[in-house]
């Protein structure tokens, strides 16, 4: 399963986004907003699987990922009326409403009809609150094309979940990573061993730590 993406943004409507990866896979995903081109995103991804097709539905922080996959196993909403919610109604907008009983604010989102919102009210209202545990911070700043983290002012890294000296060797541990899961590793398996190169080796590009880290495993 696929639950985080990070890559070049090829293409951007406000429906939907593909961002290519360092590996040269471009994954086309559900995404709300609209994304200048050419600068790079990190997206938390809901990966979807059923037997017709497999659809990935993006999100910027944690917590909107935990919530749509809370809302998804209400009867009644699939990941469309789901990520409907998330998007115009927002974390903190869809946790008050099922607390309080606010049907009608539940309702307002594209797909919801008031039977999904009760039932919603019905299974999650003692569940909901469980999603403030997890993160509300972006992963990271949007980059421009050939830009690295590294040449961004650090009052510019906005909500980085990592500390901004160590930026730089964040990105390329989380490209590497993603690029030994494509190739059918688990990352339990490739964490530990690429975070023990990066300690003891200089290491500049993800391509590089992926080489040391297959060698490695």
């Amino acid at each position: 399963m696929i639950g985080h993406i990070q890559g070049e943004i090829l293409f951007s409507d406000g429906a939907e986004i593909i961002l290519l990866t360092s590996s040269g896979i471009g994954y086309e995903i559900n995404f709300h907003k609209v994304l200048a081109e050419g600068h790079y995103a990190s997206l938390y991804i809901s990966h979807i699987i059923k037997e017709a097709a497999q659809t990935l539905y993006g999100f910027e922080t944690l917590r909107e990922k935990k919530l749509f996959e809370l809302l998804t196993t209400v009867k009644g909403v699939g990941p469309k009326g789901g990520y409907s919610m998330v998007s115009h109604l927002g974390t903190d907008g869809v946790v008050q409403a099922i607390l309080f009983d606010d049907k009608k604010s539940l309702s307002k989102a594209p797909g919801i009809g008031q039977k999904a919102a009760a039932q919603m009210v019905l299974d999650l209202q003692k569940k909901i609150t469980k999603i403030k545990m997890y993160s509300n911070s972006y992963r990271v700043s949007k980059l421009k094309r050939g830009e690295s983290v590294c040449d961004i002012p650090l009052e510019e890294i906005n909500e980085i979940e990592v500390a901004p000296d160590t930026a730089c060797e964040y990105h390329i541990l989380e490209d590497a990573i993603l690029a030994c899961k494509e190739l059918g590793f688990k990352e339990d398996n490739i964490r530990t061993v690429a975070q023990e190169i990066l300690e003891s080796h200089e290491v500049n590009k993800a391509e590089q730590l992926v080489h040391l880290v297959l060698k490695g495993i």
